[in-house]
């Protein structure tokens, strides 16, 4: 996992990330970030990483959007 800002915005990357973290690991990142929305997520070419980050947004109700496969910007919590 890395946090670090491109072209002003707050990002996560997920690789290195286990499975079982990621809701935990996407929630305090989209939380502790929230005054700087936009967020970026990047999941990588996981198909369950990319499931399993969805599922953390959409159960505590964060709007997003897929911006190109593998990344997830977030617009409003």
């Amino acid at each position: 996992m890395k946090r670090f800002q491109e072209r002003g915005i707050e990002c996560l990357d997920l690789h290195g990330v286990r499975h079982h973290e990621v809701e935990e690991v996407v929630l305090d990142f989209c939380l502790s970030q929230q005054n700087f929305i936009p967020l970026k997520i990047i999941c990588g070419n996981s198909k369950k990483m990319i499931d399993l980050c969805e599922k953390s947004l959409n159960n505590s109700e964060i709007t997003y959007q897929m911006q190109r496969y593998g990344i997830i910007l977030i617009t409003k919590i």
